[in-house]
């Protein structure tokens, strides 16, 4: 039985992800068999990031090393940008504290991506 229309395979591999996520991983991965889609959630949560530990990241940086959570979600540029200006003079760093959520949304939402792509190579 589906809760919420929502696959039981994803919510069994993917228990702690965000409700965005699921209804994007759900939608995306409709048509899947099990296998695939258990393939695919082992895959996607090696590569997820958490947005708490952005967040974590992010306010280390106001009182530690900037940038942190730019490296961390792939960011490189930016991540050097931000050491070498204190978090251009700690409002980036704030501003990132505040949408951690967003950055956390945008980067996994490439790992769905970069995931599924992986699968369809994988499949041929």
């Amino acid at each position: 039985m589906e809760s919420n229309g929502i696959n039981p395979v994803i919510i069994q591999f993917l228990y702690n992800v965000t409700p965005e996520e699921l209804v994007t991983i759900n939608s995306r991965t409709k048509g899947f068999s099990n296998d695939e889609l258990e393939q695919f959630c082992v895959i996607y949560r090696s590569k997820r990031k958490d947005p708490q530990l952005i967040l974590i990241l992010a306010l280390i940086g106001l009182f530690g090393i900037a940038g942190i959570q730019r490296f961390f979600i792939g960011h490189i540029g930016m991540g050097i940008l931000y050491f070498f200006t204190a978090g251009l003079c700690f409002v980036g760093t704030i501003i990132d504290a505040v949408n951690y959520k967003d950055l956390a949304m945008e980067y996994n939402a490439k790992m769905i991506t970069e995931t599924l792509s992986t699968l369809n190579m994988i499949a041929r």
